[in-house]
């Protein structure tokens, strides 16, 4: 390296900013960020650096001096079982003539395993970068590093790298978390990304984290690790990056949930052994000599995270072979298991019991169970046997408590909800309820029967369930009427999509009435009084109640029957704070 790369190194210095746990507050892990790049080269930011040294043709070299100095400064932080990110250029790719195994060495060093490590490689660029990062992001992986991509939702590749990557951490761009808790569509995308990534075997990062209501919403729809300001600012100084941030165990303290309910009873989950991924292939064949019952084992890191799993029948052949087992004890040829491991499937014991089911069914086919984890470590594995009878028994409680014609949450869900909206209102939160009724609805079904009545309240069940996001709490009363709940929305946007409901349910609706009603535009039907009259087409009247820290429980019940009565006489949705 020139002297003049040498003297910029020497200049520049690293800050850490940690990851951690969504739902323990524990690290996961420290972001290396490049500071003094003004200092050091009068450049104003980290990427006309990178660039800078693209031109010169020394980017591969200056980025391992870089990785050298992070990892370095790294060891310094005396805290066990976490990682390091690292941020690598895609263009890297491009130097061809670049030595193998240096990040290996440098680890080897500073006495690192290769999982302490895992390489952020970001989604921004264009279309040649991103076929770069695809190529790099593989040669990675091959070689058993962690790889994370980050900004994921800005690129150009979008699902298409979340489809083919085979990463196992992705890092959803601040853009989608900041105000995520008044955005509706930010909730929606974010949560459709959570769920792919996790049936895939993925984990999710949110970058930007630093409002208490973003790091509610994020650990709602299941965000696995948190980044940014609400946690801790980068800071140069290692000292001041802790094992555990007290700031949100105060925040999950103040948010422990009924939702707990839902948690898998430990009597389903299994433990079977793990073996970490150094063991040697020797050991291996001696656990399953050991272990004769199991067909399989679970490989896990040094930090015990879930690496895989690797299956007897994949190492029988070297095994029973006449030079197995000498094959095995031998270190060069023994020391790596990465190319017998399989991807294992796997849930967060916080998901509980709806999520777990739900991923095992995508994914089940050739599963015999799905394996568990709790804050990434692994905790142990339910069979097929045991998904079955847990199956059978959420059903039970859910075919208790739901609609029998739309499947929806029934009364007793939705008093739940506002019990437990209601607790919560010392928090400072908000908490708006939506009751939807049919206008007309008797006539209708005098006119058409109970068939078509049936076939009207299941186009207003669906389309509610297409409509709102996954996180929404969404029941049926019974009959015609509907219940929403939404927590920390504002009421602007809930109006907004209140009235999108009512209009679209007058259109969707139209296909229900005969060719003669439609050209008329109105039914004849008999009124309360027996009395044959005009009825207009089916509708949906909508009552919005909002409750916050100035309500008074007393005025609740009052307000929403006045309400409800005034949302009848007119076609948009009215509210009112109580």
């Amino acid at each position: 390296m020139i002297s003049k790369w040498i003297d910029i190194i020497n200049k520049l210095d690293f800050a850490f900013q940690p990851i951690i746990h969504t739902f323990t507050g524990k690290i996961y892990a420290v972001e290396a960020l490049l500071r003094n790049v003004d200092v050091a080269t009068g450049f104003h930011n980290i990427q006309d650096l990178f660039d800078y040294a693209f031109e010169d043709e020394l980017l591969y070299q200056v980025d391992i001096e870089l990785r050298r100095k992070a990892i370095k400064k790294f060891t310094e932080l005396n805290l066990e079982n976490i990682k390091l990110f690292y941020n690598l250029d895609n263009r890297i790719i491009y130097e061809q003539n670049s030595p193998k195994g240096q990040t290996a060495t440098i680890l080897e060093e500073n006495n690192l395993k290769k999982d302490a490590i895992c390489f952020e490689l970001s989604e921004k660029g264009s279309m040649i970068e991103q076929n770069a990062m695809t190529r790099m992001l593989h040669k990675y992986k091959k070689d058993g590093f962690c790889i994370a991509i980050d900004d994921f939702g800005i690129g150009v590749s979008g699902l298409k790298l979340l489809y083919f990557s085979e990463a196992n951490i992705i890092k959803l761009d601040r853009f989608f978390i900041t105000n995520i808790h008044n955005d509706s569509k930010k909730k929606l995308f974010c949560s459709s990304i959570v769920d792919m990534a996790h049936v895939m075997g993925m984990k999710v990062v949110a970058e930007g984290v630093e409002a208490q209501d973003e790091f509610y919403t994020c650990k709602d729809i299941g965000i696995d690790f948190i980044q940014g300001f609400l946690v801790q600012r980068p800071t140069i100084i290692t000292k001041e990056i802790q094992p555990i941030y007290k700031n949100i165990l105060k925040l999950l303290k103040n948010d422990r949930r009924e939702e707990n309910k839902n948690l898998i009873d430990e009597s389903y989950i299994e433990y079977i052994k793990a073996i970490n991924i150094n063991t040697s292939l020797h050991d291996l064949f001696v656990y399953f000599k050991d272990h004769p019952h199991n067909t399989f084992v679970p490989i896990v890191d040094n930090y015990d995270h879930l690496q895989g799993v690797i299956y007897e029948v994949d190492i029988k052949k070297i095994s029973y072979s006449q030079y197995g087992l000498s094959l095995a004890k031998n270190v060069s040829y023994s020391s790596n298991l990465i190319k017998f491991i399989k991807p294992a499937l796997c849930v967060e014991s916080s998901w509980g019991i709806d999520k777990t089911l739900e991923t095992y069914n995508m994914n089940s086919e050739n599963s015999k169970g799905i394996f568990v984890t709790t804050a990434n470590k692994y905790h142990g594995f339910i069979n097929v046997n045991s998904l079955l009878s847990l199956s059978h028994k959420r059903n039970i409680e859910i075919a208790k408590n739901q609609n029998p014609l739309t499947k929806l949450p029934g009364n007793n869900q939705i008093e739940e909800f506002i019990y437990r909206s209601f607790k919560k209102l010392k928090k400072k939160e908000t908490f708006h309820m939506l009751y939807f009724d049919f206008n007309d609805f008797k006539p209708f079904n005098d006119a058409y029967g109970f068939r078509q009545g049936d076939r009207a309240i299941m186009i207003f069940s669906e389309l509610i369930q297409k409509v709102l996001p996954n996180n929404t709490f969404i029941a049926h009363v019974g009959g015609d009427d509907f219940f929403i709940g939404f927590q920390n929305c504002t009421y602007e946007n809930i109006y907004v999509i209140a009235q999108e409901i009512q209009e679209e349910f007058i259109e969707s609706v139209k296909n229900l009435y005969s060719k003669e009603d439609k050209q008329q535009g109105f039914i004849l039907s008999y009124d309360r009084f027996n009395i044959q009259r005009k009825f207009d087409f089916l509708s949906v009247s909508c009552a919005i109640i909002e409750i916050n820290e100035k309500t008074k429980k007393e005025n609740f019940d009052y307000a929403l029957g006045k309400i409800k009565k005034l949302s009848k006489s007119i076609n948009t949705p009215i509210g009112a704070s109580v």
